[in-house]
């Protein structure tokens, strides 16, 4: 069954999602970035080649010839995933192609508007039997 986690009161998602994505590359796990809309796809693309600020995070788009051995991947279609290691969605919906991955990553901004949306996926993850770990960065450095 897939393991969810939620990451909650962060301050800025894409640099948060770079540090999860980074921190997962680091142990050897494929990441796909889902993205929201093609601006943030390139916003993440961009923030991915400077973060960490000492690492490379080797990404490209599912289109990219190379796609099917780059460990990170950023979509903002949803199409057919390369690999099923770990999800991390930046949608204000659950993905729902996410059973089919090993780990689920949300993260949760303090815009009412992104906890509410955050709420409610939490909600239908719960209502499905998944059990959920929450991780509050407000108590870790950002």
């Amino acid at each position: 069954m897939t393991q969810i986690d939620f990451y909650t009161n962060v301050t800025d998602k894409l640099h948060t999602a770079c540090r999860i994505t980074a921190k997962a590359h680091g142990r050897g796990l494929r990441v796909m970035l889902f993205c929201p809309d093609a601006e943030t796809a390139r916003q993440m693309d961009r923030a991915l080649w400077i973060n960490p600020p000492l690492g490379f995070v080797p990404h490209c788009f599912p289109g990219d010839p190379l796609a099917p051995v780059t460990p990170v991947i950023v979509d903002h279609e949803g199409g057919d995933p390369l690999h099923d290691q770990v999800l991390l969605n930046l949608r204000p919906e659950w993905p729902p192609f996410f059973s089919r991955f090993q780990r689920l990553v949300e993260i949760v901004t303090l815009d009412d508007t992104d906890r509410q949306g955050a709420r409610e996926r939490y909600k239908f993850y719960r209502d499905r039997g998944y059990e959920i770990r929450t991780h509050d960065l407000s108590k870790a450095s950002q």
